[in-house]
């Protein structure tokens, strides 16, 4: 039965905003904090790594050839994250010394996109410290659009850990009927949903997907605050000015199988939420109702899912 039984640490913290180094330290104490406390997996926000792009909606982000728009984009694109450059080798270090799987949300400049644009990308690295996904939100969600690039199907994948199948989705990609089944459809029985942070996003669809898919349903919100501003940020006072105290409230939590709350939304504490899992609690629920299985009808409808890691070049060598 030890198998059936998976703790996991919901990391509701805040970053050092848009500084990569200091929020990788906050990350691995996370990690070393949650082996400690004898956690299988834990998870962070969506884009904690280097943080969430507050000053778009504070700045008149959709001014055209704004000098302050392009200061502050070029200061988060010097901060982001380019795992092809080793920027998450620790983590993955450290992931393996204590058999720690990890959501992670982060802002990647990938190079395989020429190494500019930037995505929110959600990678998971598995016990032995390997990354196995690195899933590209497939649509940023409105002022997002002024600084994200949307992603592709790459990382629609989901991970065996222990008796548990899990997956995972950025934020608004979560009320995305399709992606979801794209993972239901995969044996997703321990869905990931990141957001930035707030209960506003939280205390309801944590619970729907739950209930829609017979799944535990965790969603790891970070937390922001006025006073977690670095004094450095580029153009701070135009962004302070408008800035109300809280950005991000967390709202951490998690839905059983059931769609009841196996804990609820916890606001405006920084540290590790502690849960454990049983997976025999899926099979209950699964009784009943199976979106991709016994209550499907694959003769009626299907979904199609490319997977392909999109390019705009490709350069055949030969």
């Amino acid at each position: 039965m030890e198998n059936q039984l998976l703790k996991v640490a919901l990391a509701q913290i805040a970053p050092v905003w848009l500084n990569k180094e200091g929020t990788l330290q906050k990350i691995e104490n996370s990690m070393r904090e949650a082996a400690a406390q004898k956690a299988e997996l834990i998870i962070f926000g969506e884009a904690l790594l280097p943080g969430y792009p507050f000053w778009v909606s504070l700045t008149d982000g959709a001014q055209f050839d704004s000098a302050v728009q392009k200061e502050i984009h070029a200061h988060y694109a010097q901060n982001a994250v380019v795992i092809e450059q080793g920027d998450l080798d620790t983590v993955c270090t450290i992931a393996k010394e204590h058999n720690l799987a990890v959501y992670l949300g982060i802002i990647e400049r990938p190079l395989d996109r020429g190494g500019h644009s930037l995505y929110a990308s959600l990678v998971y690295i598995n016990q032995q410290g390997e990354i196995k996904s690195v899933h590209r939100k497939l649509q940023p969600t409105y002022e997002e659009r002024l600084t994200w690039a949307p992603g592709d199907g790459n990382g629609l994948r989901v991970h065996p850990l222990k008796a548990f199948t899990v997956g995972g989705l950025n934020c608004w990609e979560n009320w995305m009927p399709l992606p979801r089944t794209a993972l239901y459809g995969q044996g997703e029985n321990l869905h990931i949903a990141v957001w930035p942070g707030s209960d506003y996003n939280t205390k309801d669809i944590t619970r729907f997907i739950a209930r829609e898919s017979r799944s535990y349903v965790i969603s790891v919100s970070s937390l922001m605050r006025k006073d977690d501003f670095p004094k450095n940020t580029p153009h701070l006072n135009e962004i302070l000015k408008n800035a109300p105290e809280i950005l991000g409230n967390g709202g951490s939590c998690i839905a059983g199988p059931d769609g009841e709350w196996a804990m609820e939304p916890v606001l405006h504490t920084e540290g590790l939420l502690i849960e454990t899992l049983d997976f025999n609690r899926v099979l209950q629920e699964r009784q009943n109702f199976d979106p991709v299985g016994h209550y499907s009808r694959p003769d009626v409808t299907q979904l199609s899912v490319n997977r392909e890691r999109q390019s705009t070049v490709w350069i055949d060598e030969e």
